[in-house]
Order: C-alpha cells, then structure tokens, then sequence
C-alpha cells in the first residue's frame, strides 16, 4: 500500500498550479485566453460543475482503474478544486487553517461538533 505522506515533490507541484491559477486569474497567460480564464468568467457555479464531474470521475477510477489513471484524475480534481475555490475568492490558507484545527481531533467528534452549529 502506497504511502499518503506528501513528498516535496507534491508540495511544489500544488504551489506551482495555485501560482499559475493566479497568474492566469489575473490575465498572465498571454494573448489567448487560459481555460483556467475561462472557467473563472464564467463564475463559481461552472466552476462548481466541473469540480463535480471531476470528482465524479475520481471516484471512478478509484473504484476500477489502474494507479495511474487514479492518479491522473486525482490531479484534475485538485486543479478544479483550486479553480472553484479561486472563483469564490477562498485563499487556501483558510483551507489550512480549516485542517489545522481538526489536527489531533477525531473525525467522529469534529463532525458531530457541526451538526451543533
């Protein structure tokens, strides 16, 4: 079984595609427009979508493809996750914040402590 621990490897690439979203949300992808520009004009709830049919599609695989396969959708996934979350103006640091605070916390008792709020 594959180790989850994130490598340098990965911490480099998620930092290089939220640089290249911004880049591009910004208008830096030259005279064409980027499909990240794309997605973002047309709003967060196409932004939405595409998360949604992008997870979909890793569910899929997860479910019946080879590693590789998992892996290629895993990073389509994360790509629209980044661009749904640009849309709406969420920086992912909140994101990191977010998981900080469930560190040392079991999923059961975080959960539950939602459904109170």
């Amino acid at each position: 079984m594959a180790n989850l621990m994130p490598t340098n490897s990965l911490l480099s690439a998620l930092t290089h595609l939220a640089e290249t979203i911004d880049d591009r949300a910004n208008g830096k992808s030259g005279n064409d427009p980027s499909y990240t520009e794309k997605l973002l004009s047309a709003g967060p709830h196409k932004c939405a979508k595409k998360l949604g049919e992008e997870a979909v599609e890793t569910v899929l695989a997860i479910a019946s493809e080879s590693d590789e396969e998992v892996a290629a959708e895993t990073a389509d996934l994360l790509y629209h996750l980044f661009v749904a979350l640009r849309s709406r103006g969420v920086a992912l640091d909140l994101v990191g914040e977010a998981l900080a605070k469930r560190q040392g916390v079991s999923g059961i008792v975080e959960k539950n402590s939602r459904k109170n709020n």
